[in-house]
């Protein structure tokens, strides 16, 4: 019966008889703690400029890029009617985004939600879901194209604007970052987790943020005060409002804060004397349909006393009715309800785009 060998003890070749390493290979030896380190920045590099956070200078992250280039070489602007989603997906994962379609589908519909996005950036055509959370159809079944201002992100890219780098198989190129006809990152915002840092940008009106820019570029000293004077705070697509300037100048001047935000209620007026309360906006990020569940929940486990009916009626407009008691305050009602429901939220700015994928070239316009 053969020896056992010790647990540190290595053999010199495996039972197969093939050697453990090649003829004249150099093996060095490293600290796995310093490789893991150098590994995983790489990593978190990566995942930061090429993922996760969208790039300052047009407000987009690489697969939202993809998707518009594929379209801008697929020629889909006014007028040319749209195209199929499956077709404009399969060219940008097969000339630009090496990953699935059903990956890429849900970036092109957020891109044409009017709930998710200020200003689109894809004009759609079919069922591209629902601010109640309803999936949108299969791409197989929707058609977009670019819209017009989408297509201005793209203005001027052939007269040598910005770089561009071969695709993942180098068959094609690709620009690293668009023109950027205007400031894309603060008029639609943008939102991301990568690692060890994240963003969340809330949207602006285009009309304030071009005037503040004007303004800044006539007077680069401009204050902040004055500034505030042309974009008054962010800009929801869903409406609502916004409480207090308080958390806006935080985040003007810091570029982190939390703006607290309602949904817009009134009172109609019934037969008999009686109210009842409309809900005609809702935050920003907020399931109308959850939001009518939560407020039947509260009724039912007897949180709020004086509702008697919760009807949504809405359309392509937010239309919730509430329906109260004869003897009920109004005013009590509403305040139970931003208390108790997402009729009453925070968005937590954290203005943090990625800026680390390298500058433009020296002739490029801003």
């Amino acid at each position: 019966m053969p020896e056992p060998t010790e647990p540190n003890d290595r053999p010199e070749a495996p039972i197969s008889g093939t050697p453990l390493f090649a003829a004249n290979e150099k093996i060095a030896k490293i600290n796995v703690a310093e490789e893991i380190k150098n590994s995983f920045l790489d990593y978190s590099m990566s995942v930061i400029i090429s993922r996760a956070l969208p790039d300052v200078r047009d407000g987009l992250k690489p697969s939202q890029r993809r998707i518009l280039y594929a379209m801008h070489e697929l020629g889909l602007y006014p007028p040319r009617k749209h195209m199929k989603c499956a077709k404009i997906c399969g060219d940008t994962s097969g000339n630009y985004h090496p990953h699935g379609e059903a990956v890429i589908y849900p970036t092109l519909v957020h891109m044409a939600q009017p709930w998710a996005m200020r200003e689109r950036l894809v004009d759609p055509q079919g069922n591209f879901g629902s601010v109640e959370g309803d999936p949108p159809a299969a791409m197989r079944y929707t058609e977009a194209r670019v819209t017009p201002l989408g297509g201005t992100l793209m203005q001027d890219m052939d007269k040598d604007t910005v770089d561009f780098v071969p695709n993942y198989d180098e068959r094609l190129t690709e620009p690293v970052v668009f023109p950027a006809a205007f400031p894309n990152l603060l008029v639609n915002g943008g939102t991301g987790i990568a690692v060890g840092m994240a963003t969340n940008m809330p949207p602006h009106n285009l009309g304030e943020v071009i005037d503040g820019i004007c303004a800044q570029i006539d007077r680069p000293e401009i204050t902040l005060k004055e500034l505030m004077q042309h974009v008054k705070g962010p800009d929801f697509p869903t409406g609502c409002m916004v409480c207090g300037m308080e958390g806006v100048k935080q985040y003007f001047a810091t570029g982190r804060g939390s703006v607290k935000v309602r949904g817009k209620v009134g009172l109609e007026e019934l037969k008999g004397g009686r109210e009842q309360i409309i809900i005609t906006e809702i935050p920003f990020n907020v399931n109308r349909a959850v939001l009518v569940e939560r407020i039947a929940d509260l009724v039912n486990e007897k949180i709020i006393t004086d509702i008697t009916a919760v009807r949504d009626e809405s359309d392509e407009n937010t239309r919730v009715v509430i329906e109260i008691k004869r003897d009920a305050v109004p005013k009590v009602v509403i305040n139970n309800l931003y208390q108790h429901t997402a009729l009453e939220t925070s968005f937590a700015v954290n203005a943090w785009p990625s800026t680390m994928a390298g500058p433009r070239r020296s002739g490029s316009k801003s």
